[in-house]
């Protein structure tokens, strides 16, 4: 049996994947200003930027899970955090917005085959049921500590000014990071046994990624030119690539292959009302760092530095709260997340109102606060929504499809809210907020109806998958 001192120590080492990985997701909105002078860059390019660190996280989630099963958890985490590391150090060096976007796609490549291996790693490790949660606590406040400290370090650091600019230690911070925990998997990290009989549905990757890039692409430099004919070509084709990804894996399923994505899943329907809420859920939770960063400075006159430093507390309510809805969950329910959509739809509504030059430091920070904690109630519990009544054969498949969903919702509302955002900034930062915020009113009541929709209590074994 496992030594419980090393056991502890291999999930503190693995955490860092899915700490580095959301750190780099948030860590870009504070510093978008400084980035953007720095490359000279324009809203589109600096939306990609963000966008296509998602993209490339995405695309591979599912590929990255089953690698580790297949070569060695141990080794695929090491070599995933080898490559996040180089490619965060390219991006560092970047000399213009093309280098950085493509660096950045590479970073969130990396990040996708590190990252399955923390939660594969905490299922090996922890057999105890009780150890087991609270190891997956831990996780889930790594992933809300992680993006308190992104905006925090963004505007920090993109407000340094050492040997070279600032914005680049944005990137050059998760050497020394990627370092230490490179040396640490090496010496205490320990195998786990291999699958090899593992597949990989190689032509399903690559249909997903190009039906990914011909969605988000065309949304975020689409606009930026004027929407000229290929951006609606690129749209058609993506329409048609992921009609043709859905084809392509119901054959492979028929023939007993091994296809990327199980679309039986597809026929639970609380399963697809649950990913429709994590779709609309992320794309409001990621487009309002956004937002919320660059309108801070551009439009309340906010320095970086403060910008970020107003991202603490809504963090530690954000990990307050989601601590509070893991145990409340239980008895209540969904109740507790309809209770937290309540209170983002209020937070919303109140920054969209009262959000002016010239307002109250401590109203930012409160009416932030407000939203942290909203927040906390829903984000970490639709994991357990959406897969509620998942047959538990079907588990491993559903968090893969889950997380596939999460990314690339988060690349959606950088894009389509971002974008609306950065049109209206023509008529004014105020205006851009205004608009924004709309959307995300609109998102937020969209996660509402759906949470109605799914029952309140069921059990799994009501739900069949027929094959």
């Amino acid at each position: 049996m496992k030594d419980v001192k090393n056991k502890w120590l291999e999930l503190i080492i693995v955490l860092a994947a899915p700490l580095l990985s959301v750190i780099d997701v948030f860590i870009i909105n504070v510093a978008i200003p400084t980035i953007k002078k720095g490359v000279h860059a324009t809203d589109g390019e600096m939306q990609f930027v963000i966008a296509g660190y998602l993209l490339g996280y995405a695309a591979f989630l599912i590929t990255g899970g089953r690698a580790g099963d297949h070569f060695g958890r141990k080794k695929v985490f090491f070599w995933g955090m080898f490559a996040f590391t180089v490619a965060s150090c390219l991006c560092g060096l970047s000399q213009s917005a093309f280098q950085l976007n493509v660096t950045r796609i590479f970073q969130g490549l990396s990040a996708s085959f590190m990252v399955p291996q923390t939660i594969a790693f905490i299922q090996v490790l922890f057999t105890d049921t009780k150890e087991r949660a609270k190891a997956f606590g831990l996780y889930g406040i790594t992933l809300g500590t992680a993006a308190a400290i992104g905006q925090m370090l963004g505007g920090y650091l993109s407000d340094t000014h050492w040997l070279i600019d600032g914005w680049r230690l944005v990137f050059f911070i998760n050497l020394p990071i990627g370092v230490i925990t490179l040396w640490a998997t090496h010496k205490y990290l320990t195998e786990t046994p291999k699958h090899e009989t593992t597949k990989f549905d190689y032509t399903g990757i690559v249909i997903l990624t190009l039906a990914l890039f011909s969605l988000i692409y065309p949304l975020i430099q689409g606009r930026e030119s004027g929407w000229p004919l290929w951006s609606f070509v690129l749209l058609i084709l993506s329409v048609i690539l992921f009609i043709f990804f859905i084809y392509n894996q119901k054959i492979k399923l028929s023939k007993n292959g091994n296809p990327l994505i199980d679309v039986r899943l597809f026929k639970i329907k609380d399963f697809n009302i649950g990913l429709v809420a994590v779709l609309f859920h992320f794309m409001l939770h990621t487009a309002y760092l956004l937002l919320s960063a660059v309108y801070l400075q551009n439009g309340l006159g906010v320095s970086a530095l403060d910008s970020g430093l107003y991202f603490i507390i809504p963090g530690i309510l954000f990990i307050l709260s989601s601590l509070m809805a893991s145990r409340l969950i239980v008895i209540f329910g969904k109740r507790i997340l309809q209770v937290g959509v309540v209170i983002l739809f209020i937070a919303f509504y109140l920054q969209m109102t009262l959000w002016k030059p010239g307002i109250n430091t401590w109203l930012i920070i409160g009416l932030m606060g407000v939203w942290g904690f909203g927040n906390g109630l829903v984000l970490p519990s639709l994991l357990n929504i959406a897969l509620k009544n998942v047959p538990s054969q079907y588990a491993g498949a559903a968090a893969g499809i889950y997380s596939t969903f999460q990314q690339t919702a988060s690349a959606l509302g950088v894009s389509i809210i971002g974008g609306v955002f950065f049109y209206f900034s023509k008529d004014g930062w105020q205006t851009a907020y205004h608009f924004g915020v709309i959307c995300l009113l609109i998102c937020v009541v969209i996660v509402g109806l759906m949470l109605q929709l799914l029952p309140g209590t069921k059990s799994v074994s009501e739900t069949i998958i027929k094959t």
